[in-house]
């Protein structure tokens, strides 16, 4: 009997140990794909966001994450992407406007989340925009208000006669954000407003010469371009104590002196909650509207801004350095 007994509960425990082993391999493994166009903080910081806030939803065991950088090059990230496809990832994150632009063109059927993404409108095309793109696109917005950081340019600059806006042209989103900021500046008074384009990194150092010399402060809105030559910018506006205010916090830190600036990380973050309800099935890719970081905070750096001579109102928050 004892025999029978113990040959009962060896098999019980067997089964039980089988159940276990088949419980953990049925748990669900997501494949993420995340296409980011360059290496800066903005970027990174969203990324790490997107990607902890995944972990943080649906643990770290469920997700498995492949992350490629385009290295600034708008043809790699549709490479990128097409790979995503034919491995059928089950999601995929586009940080910046390039990347986004790729992910849409490369599938409709995948769910493609953007982030660090100005306009959704100017970067997809879109016709009557209402918030929400539809199809397998949606996202969040790294806009901070245009018309504040106008604001921010003439309570910095007040005696600025002339300001430019400078921003490569092959970055839509950062069209988008100059022309706005351009109607803004004049509208509350700024006698001239001139806009400085370059075609790619090549061109930075003569645009900004000239626009140096052609202006009393400059402005440059969230251009990835412009974020990855920050270094020779600096070099060019800091000894002619040119002010400049700036679309993001990264880009103020290697040349700027202010900005109006949004967490980065908590966006890529929000991106990752959405991410983890379209897997989980609790929405809809087509049905959520983009999403935005609803606080943004003026911020200068204070070392800059003593160099220049530029005094900076208490409201402002001074960035770490």
């Amino acid at each position: 009997m004892k025999k029978v007994l113990s040959i009962v509960i060896v098999v019980a425990i067997v089964a039980a140990l089988a159940a276990a082993i088949t419980s953990c391999d049925s748990t669900t493994k997501y494949k993420v794909g995340i296409v980011q166009l360059v290496t800066h903080d903005a970027l990174d910081a969203a990324t790490n966001g997107f990607k902890q806030a995944l972990i943080d939803k649906l643990g770290a065991n469920s997700v498995e994450f492949i992350v490629q950088n385009a290295a600034g090059d708008s043809a790699q990230c549709a490479t990128i992407v097409n790979g995503f496809v034919t491995s059928n990832v089950d999601l995929i994150m586009a940080n910046a406007t390039p990347a986004l632009q790729a992910a849409a063109n490369a599938t409709t059927t995948i769910p493609v989340l953007g982030t660090s993404v100005t306009d959704y409108a100017s970067a997809l095309g879109l016709k009557d925009f209402n918030g929400t793109v539809g199809g397998n696109v949606s996202g969040t917005s790294d806009l901070a208000p245009l018309k504040d950081q106008a604001a921010m340019v003439i309570e910095l600059c007040p005696n600025a006669k002339t300001v430019g806006i400078i921003y490569c042209s092959a970055e839509s989103n950062s069209k988008y954000q100059a022309d706005i900021v351009a109607v803004e500046l004049k509208a509350q008074g700024v006698e001239n407003v001139k806009i400085y384009t370059f075609a790619d990194t090549n061109d930075v150092q003569t645009v900004v010469t000239k626009a140096a010399n052609e202006c009393d402060a400059l402005y440059i809105p969230t251009d990835n371009t412009c974020a990855s030559c920050t270094e020779t910018i600096n070099a060019i506006t800091e000894p002619q104590k040119i002010p400049v205010i700036c679309g993001e916090e990264a880009i103020c830190k290697g040349c700027g002196v202010a900005t109006l600036s949004i967490s980065y990380y908590n966006l890529g973050y929000k991106t990752g909650e959405m991410a983890a309800k379209i897997l989980q099935g609790t929405s809809k890719v087509s049905e959520m509207p983009i999403e935005y970081d609803a606080a943004p905070v003026k911020k200068y750096l204070a070392s800059r801004c003593t160099t220049i001579g530029l005094t900076v109102p208490s409201s402002y928050t001074a960035i770490e350095e």
